[in-house]
């Protein structure tokens, strides 16, 4: 049985190769040309490209296993390689400052997909689980409240394609916003971490308005992960209290155990921090930091080309216009609460 671990490794990482190669090459591509427009940056044009590849001709199956490792696990690895150049004190200082605009954002998400989901007449789980990667982190959080509520598939699958059509609409418009209203790093970084929903969006959007904004974002932005765990636990309570009033009801969500809520906690968030706290004790060099720094933008728009290939636009079509209608408002309620908190708190 252990002999055959390594074979199957094997497997695995030849059947990767054709996506990561594809992938690598658009990530080199777009990092060319965010050196020659910087203001771009790389990730947006790694997104771009990799969307207009799988609109015009959507990469076969030898190139998903790939594309999945590159859009999850390079990313996740990226951003473990930015805590190289934070502190400790840096992460429990942007997670301090972050905590009012974080509360009050995902308190007026979580609200507004409640009464307008309603009034759209969304369904119950589609609902909760828009409302949860909007407010929180997007496929992550969703995919760690889908099964503490009983989500159907069919809703999961909508859920995550609504996110991750407003992901793109913030790469895409959020650093000209940043510009328009002249938020400075700090504050973009701020904005970014608070109001984007999914990781992978933040690091774009945030890496697009310049690297001090970068740092700051991720950090903020790994600090509101951690709202998954309250979250779900307030989701498994009403849950189960709404089971056990329901008549006839055979299908009781799985309990939340100590264990589940560990595995709540991304393990790239608990890399992040060590990496950060190699960095307080002096262990990681300035040169070791800016290598680590240039080793993750690559690997960013690497992950970009990624979530631009895997793109499934028929996928789109089907969400239909109410769940995308109520994505829309939530993420436009985000967006103005954490300008206007970040405004009236600064």
């Amino acid at each position: 049985m252990l002999q055959d671990r390594p074979a199957t490794a094997r497997i695995r990482v030849v059947a990767a190769l054709p996506g990561l190669a594809l992938c690598v090459l658009i990530g080199v591509v777009a990092t060319g040309l965010g050196r020659l427009v910087p203001v771009v940056g790389s990730p947006l044009p790694a997104l771009v490209i990799g969307l207009v590849v799988a609109v015009l001709r959507r990469p076969g199956r030898r190139f998903e296993p790939g594309i999945r490792v590159a859009s999850k696990t390079i990313l996740q690895c990226a951003v473990v390689l930015l805590g190289a150049r934070l502190s400790l004190a840096e992460v429990a200082s942007a997670g301090w400052a972050s905590l009012p605009i974080m509360l009050t954002t995902l308190t007026a998400c979580l609200v507004t997909a409640l009464v307008v989901g309603r009034w759209l007449r969304v369904e119950g789980d589609l609902r909760t689980l828009i409302g949860v990667g909007t407010g929180i982190c997007g496929a992550s959080a969703i995919a760690a409240v889908a099964p503490v509520i009983g989500a159907a598939g069919a809703d999961i699958a909508y859920a995550v394609t609504t996110i991750f059509a407003f992901n793109v609409a913030a790469v895409v418009t959020f650093p000209f916003v940043g510009h328009l209203i002249g938020l400075d790093q700090h504050a973009f970084g701020l904005f970014a971490g608070t109001a984007v929903n999914d990781t992978s969006s933040v690091v774009a959007v945030a890496a697009i308005y310049g690297s001090s904004a970068l740092a700051f974002a991720v950090v903020v932005k790994l600090v509101r992960t951690l709202m998954i765990i309250p979250i779900s636990l307030g989701l498994a309570f009403l849950t189960a209290r709404r089971a056990r009033t329901t008549a006839g009801n055979e299908t009781t969500p799985p309990a939340l155990t100590a264990g589940g809520l560990l595995r709540l906690v991304p393990w790239f968030l608990v890399g992040f921090l060590c990496l950060a706290g190699l960095h307080s004790l002096g262990l990681i060099s300035g040169r070791v930091a800016d290598g680590f720094g240039v080793a993750s933008t690559l690997l960013i728009a690497v992950a970009m080309a990624a979530i631009g290939l895997s793109t499934d636009v028929r996928a789109l079509r089907r969400t239909g216009p109410r769940p995308l209608f109520l994505g829309g408002i939530l993420w436009i309620v985000v967006s103005l609460t954490a300008l206007t908190t970040i405004t009236l708190t600064s």
